[in-house]
């Protein structure tokens, strides 16, 4: 299907919709610039930060108003960026978090005539049965019960009319509000705007596209087919289309409804411990996962004898983690489950969570602080958490906390959001529930399988690992001499202003370290060169493995060669 042009054919709602939307973010950018850069300028930076937690919120209350007015694709964004912590401050997300997709239904005769036209039949023909009352509306479409002629009960879920023109139109406005938010350093220093717009478009575009979505339904399906814990339900491809979507009615005891849970003998820890793990297999090991696990997207189907299936619904919006996404995820799960901080700051360094010119010792030294004080507690000892505790921390590490040198790239982006509802649904079921015991055995298994038992396959494995890391390593290493060079020059034209007691000296000292880092290059060098004559030897070429091993010696004698600083 073609996707009409805004810009030339929009109806004049359409185009009041869009100067709507734009009169909002016009007015919260320039309030933003006079208090964040003009108010500042002229000696009053403790009236902006006294009055900033207010005009924040008010904003966040401005836009939540347009998103429940207008309905569409605005809601989505409310309830994506309400997941921002690493960008917006707490008492706007906090707001948008009140956002529900939940909005009046359209009429049933208008959607009667989309599904006749969708499915080239009567709606008689199609369904033996079919509720004219809603069982969801949500704002991109609907969901109705209804039987097929077999008998089957199924849910029938259909696209609001006209909604790709009203995407399209909304699509545009917020491009040209990001370009304006673009010049706001605090937001764009942390996160790629563009990026963020492609990502988000992607997923919006996919989620309105119910052939896509039945995709991933048979996907989950197959992922979980030899779990009988879970159940996924079947797609019927007779009866969707792009815009009409069949599927097996699945839907029991709410995940939130505490009572019906135990009324049915399951006990909530286990629901809680099962949705965790779960989520676990998604991330770390498919790496692909269900991005919107909110209440009425998951139920628990009781079976006889006090058995119970967690049961999911609604595939329109997924995360897919890339191979090095997923790598640094897996890297980030041991750090956590085994309080390993330097394999943690290599996770957040290999999935791109850290700023450029991070200090790395000093987030360690925040992160060691952290993990003495929270490590092992549940989501509850979280929240109660001495406040004087905090206090503490916030004043010994507010440089840190200032800087804010963490961000989330878009390729994570609803990953974090998905995290974020699942650690409410986990905590609402199991108010003990504890991260830290739920995520150390599935590290420790993570460890153990990375680690290979022994077997000759595995030490192949862990060879090609340590000639990647020591290549990596070299790279990073080799680029350092010029960088230093670089700052030393400019340094000498002025261009930066060092605080030290004696510039001589300390140019001294940075020469003195250039030198170090090219002989910690060289060794480095040496060591992948040796490496990789070590397995030429063990691959039956001894001629090649000795002319590697020869270079190796060479460039160790003219990398270490005594040189004057």
């Amino acid at each position: 299907m073609s996707r009409r042009s805004p810009e030339r054919r929009s109806p004049l709602p359409l185009r009041a919709r869009y100067r709507r939307v734009l009169r909002l973010f016009f007015g919260i950018l320039l309030s933003t610039l006079f208090w964040e850069t003009g108010i500042r300028r002229i000696g009053l930076a403790s009236l902006a930060r006294r009055t900033a937690p207010g005009r924040y919120r008010q904003s966040a209350r401005r836009f939540r108003a347009l998103a429940s007015d207008l309905g569409g694709m605005w809601i989505k964004v409310g309830q994506f960026l309400s997941a921002r912590v690493d960008v917006l401050p707490e008492t706007v997300t906090s707001e948008l978090a009140q956002l529900q997709d939940e909005v009046n239904p359209e009429a049933f005769e208008t959607m009667q005539r989309m599904i006749e036209a969708e499915l080239a039949m009567p709606l008689g023909s199609a369904y033996a049965w079919f509720d004219p009352v809603p069982l969801a509306s949500a704002s991109l479409g609907q969901v109705h019960r209804a039987r097929l002629p077999g008998g089957d009960s199924v849910v029938v879920k259909v696209q609001r009319p006209q909604i790709d023109d009203l995407i399209e139109v909304d699509l545009r406005a917020l491009k040209t509000a990001m370009g304006w938010l673009k010049r706001l350093r605090a937001i764009s220093r942390r996160v790629d705007l563009g990026a963020l717009l492609a990502e988000f478009s992607r997923t919006l575009w996919d989620e309105v596209d119910y052939l896509k979505e039945a995709e991933n339904a048979q996907r989950f399906a197959e992922m979980f087919a030899e779990d009988e814990s879970v159940r996924i339900p079947r797609v019927y491809l007779s009866q969707t289309t792009r815009r009409v979507l069949t599927l097996e009615d699945v839907y029991f005891i709410k995940i939130t409804d505490y009572a019906a849970i135990e009324a049915a003998g399951i006990d909530r820890v286990q629901v809680a411990e099962r949705v965790f793990r779960t989520y676990l297999q998604q991330i770390f090991v498919e790496g692909f996962f269900h991005a919107d696990p909110h209440p009425g997207n998951l139920f628990v189907q009781p079976l006889s004898d006090g058995e119970w299936r967690l049961t999911f619904v609604d595939f329109g919006m997924v995360g897919r983690l890339t191979a090095e996404a997923k790598a640094g995820l897996r890297e980030l799960a041991i750090g956590i489950g085994t309080r390993d901080l330097d394999r943690l700051n290599r996770a957040f360094q290999q999935l791109g969570m850290l700023l450029p010119g991070a200090d790395l010792d000093r987030i360690r030294e925040a992160e060691e602080v952290l993990f003495d004080r929270i490590w092992g507690m549940s989501v509850r000892d979280l929240v109660r958490a001495h406040p004087q505790q905090m206090r503490q921390f916030a004043h010994k590490f507010r440089d840190l906390i200032y800087e804010m040198p963490f961000q989330v790239p878009s390729d994570l982006l609803f990953l974090g959001r998905c995290l974020g509802i699942l650690s409410g649904l986990c905590t609402g079921l199991h108010p003990d529930f504890n991260l830290f015991e739920g995520l150390a055995p599935f590290a420790r298994g993570l460890l153990e399988e990375e680690r290979g038992a022994g077997s000759p396959a595995g030490c192949e494995a862990r060879w090609e690992t340590a000639l990647d890391w020591l290549l990596e390593q070299a790279g990073l290493l080799g680029g350092l001499p010029r960088r230093i060079d670089a700052t030393l020059r400019r340094i000498e034209r002025g261009e930066l202003q060092v605080r030290a007691s004696a510039s001589t000296e300390l140019e001294a000292q940075l020469r003195s370290l250039t030198l170090a880092v090219e002989r910690l290059v060289g060794a480095i060098l040496f060591g992948v060169m040796v490496v990789v004559a070590t397995l030429l030897f063990v691959a039956d070429r001894p001629l090649f493995g000795g002319i590697t091993l020869g270079v190796a010696v060479v460039l160790l004698i003219v990398w270490l060669r005594p040189r004057r600083i």
